[in-house]
């Protein structure tokens, strides 16, 4: 099996990795595994984009969604 060497990390993304595994009563290399598994080959589980936008609820009305008009603002040149 192949190994993998993150470098750099911030110590932000450390902890909340560590803290992730500890939640999933994982190893921090094993959660780190699960999270590559998860992103890298969910795709090949057969579900879409559109099932995924298919699955959510219908909620809310299209006027929530409505852009704001922005006319800018006046410049002085």
């Amino acid at each position: 099996m192949a190994q993998l060497i993150v470098r750099n990390l911030p110590e932000g993304v450390v902890k909340a990795l560590k803290i992730r595994a500890a939640e999933n009563g994982r190893s921090a290399e094993a959660e780190h595994r699960e999270i590559l598994r998860q992103a890298l080959l969910s795709s090949k589980t057969g579900k879409t984009l559109k099932d995924a936008l298919l699955s959510m609820p219908e909620v809310g009305n299209d006027s929530d969604f409505e852009r704001i008009r922005d006319l800018g603002r006046e410049v002085d040149l």
